[in-house]
């Protein structure tokens, strides 16, 4: 089993936020691949699904972003997962609005979800990391994490959370190069 775990801030009115993108891609993943649906569990709303052949645990924590590693910790105990199982999807202000990267590992470039599950479970756990852009200067960082994607983003953001849901197959399989390869293509064709 693998672990797939969505970042983002519980509640109707974080919805649209860009620090959201990563309750999204969940999201996207759940409708495409036809999880079952969610049930509350491990602090958070959790949803068990195959892809291809692999087994999947997604979950959306449902403490707030600062906390998230209290779930996926408590997931990982309960399935008795390592490191190497769990997938966190979040947004990365170093990568352009819509591009998508993949890693094992690396520092938390500030992200208090990324700290949090850092300090829960260790470092060593894959990312994808979902670029949401830099607004220029530190001081808007903020409000820029926190704000919602404008209208005219909406049609690209679809976009790339459908290519996630869709090559997220290579992902399950264990081919990062792949997965990011294919999704970058799917987003070059439009």
């Amino acid at each position: 089993m693998q672990l797939w775990v969505g970042l983002g801030n519980p509640g109707a009115s974080y919805a649209m936020h860009r620090h959201n993108v990563g309750f999204m891609a969940a999201d996207a993943i759940a409708e495409v691949h036809r999880f079952d649906p969610p049930r509350k569990q491990f602090q958070g709303w959790a949803q068990e699904g195959r892809i291809g052949g692999d087994k999947i645990l997604l979950l959306k924590p449902g403490t707030f972003m600062n906390e998230s590693g209290q779930a996926i910790g408590a997931a990982m105990r309960f399935y008795k997962l390592g490191l190497d199982a769990v997938t966190v999807f979040h947004d990365e202000l170093d990568l352009a609005p819509f591009k998508v990267k993949v890693k094992t590992g690396g520092g938390t470039a500030g992200h208090n979800g990324l700290r949090s599950t850092e300090t829960h479970i260790g470092n060593a756990f894959r990312r994808v990391r979902i670029g949401i852009g830099h607004p220029g200067d530190k001081a808007l960082v903020t409000g820029h994490v926190l704000g919602r994607y404008h209208k005219t983003e909406i049609e690209p953001l679809s976009d790339m959370l459908g290519a996630i849901a869709a090559e997220a197959g290579w992902l399950a399989a264990g081919d990062d190069v792949r997965f990011m390869n294919d999704v970058a293509m799917r987003l070059a064709d439009l």
